[in-house]
């Protein structure tokens, strides 16, 4: 019993690591690039599974005939067998030419999909059928059409499991027009790199108080311009989205909501406020996970925030760009930081 069941588990020992030095080797050939036009050196053909079988029978065919002497026989034989000749021919034909052009990946979080965008462009006058996209190794595929002069996009989705600067996984791209016999195939690197930020703490804890730059100021219901709290005079350059139009038509006077945060003072959002390492599990990326999360509330109440992390330090601000330029820095600290 026991060598009944090493021997299936050595066999598949035995094949996973042929694959592996086979998959290795073949991507040392090939030079990352993001864009790549297919020709007759990077396209490879490989009988399928039904190809298989009709090679048998194509087999069993033939010396059945000669055996027998059957002349019909010979001719459905050489017949099924010029038909998946010129079917490896057109498969073939379907890949070369092709090029592939990746668009650059957004920036995600660790532990989420990163959907990549792969544009197949023919430039010839023949449309091309079932052209299939996938990560390499994996049996998620995009099977897309490409008209001819034209262009389709597959997307191809993989999951990011460490924060930092990520090189994309190789992409297989293949197809089995026309009979389905013959495996038409290709593997690409691509050049660029995904962006992946540290996954933030699902139930965070209050953003930090600094007593000393971030105690909340207290406002009077009346501001010191005669405003009330929320809502002041209309300033020249104020976005329409910001305009009270219902009291502005009662009174006949433009007034806009005040967007200025209602917190005074600088928030400084500091690795030594996320507490000891013992008392977080995972520490380091735990507290960046922290850190991750205290940087979008801040930036959802729009607040004035900076960030420290050791040595390192992002100056005080707001918007769309101080949140990326302090995800970035999450997602690279320390300096030159890549997933592995």
């Amino acid at each position: 019993m026991d060598a009944q069941v090493h021997v299936p588990l050595f066999r598949d020992l035995l094949t996973s690591g042929v694959r592996g030095r086979m998959r290795r080797f073949l991507l040392r050939r090939i030079a990352p690039r993001d864009t790549v036009t297919l020709t007759q050196r990077n396209v490879y053909i490989v009988p399928s599974g039904p190809g298989w079988a009709l090679g048998l029978t194509l087999l069993v065919l033939l010396v059945a005939s000669i055996n027998y002497q059957l002349n019909l026989g010979y001719l459905l034989t050489f017949l099924l067998a010029g038909s998946a000749l010129v079917g490896m021919h057109l498969g073939h034909s379907n890949l070369r030419g092709l090029r592939l052009n990746l668009l650059a990946p957004p920036a995600t979080y660790a532990g989420r999909s990163v959907t990549l965008q792969v544009q197949l462009i023919s430039q010839g006058k023949r449309m091309r059928y079932g052209v299939g996209a996938a990560v390499w190794g994996t049996t998620h595929w995009s099977w897309n059409d490409v008209p001819a002069q034209g262009s389709a996009t597959a997307q191809i989705s993989f999951r990011t499991e460490r924060r930092g600067l990520q090189a994309l996984p190789p992409l297989c791209i293949e197809t089995r027009f026309p009979l389905g016999t013959f495996r038409v195939w290709t593997v690409w690197r691509p050049a660029a790199q995904v962006l992946v930020y540290p996954e933030p703490e699902p139930h965070a804890p209050a953003l930090p108080l600094d007593k000393a730059k971030d105690t909340p100021t207290a406002r009077s219901p009346l501001q010191q311009d005669g405003d009330f709290d929320g809502v002041r005079a209309y300033r020249r350059g104020d976005p329409p989205k910001t305009i009270l139009w219902k009291k502005a038509a009662k009174s006949d006077t433009l007034v806009s909501r005040d967007r200025e945060p209602l917190h005074g003072g600088i928030l400084w959002l500091d690795m030594a406020h996320t507490g000891s390492f013992a008392g977080l599990p995972g520490g380091l990326e735990q507290r960046l996970a922290r850190l991750c999360a205290w940087t979008l509330a801040a930036h959802a109440q729009q607040r004035n925030f900076g960030l420290r992390l050791g040595l390192q330090e992002v100056a005080p601000g707001s918007g769309e760009e101080h949140l990326r330029t302090c995800l970035r820095t999450l997602a690279l600290y320390p300096k030159g930081t890549r997933g592995k």
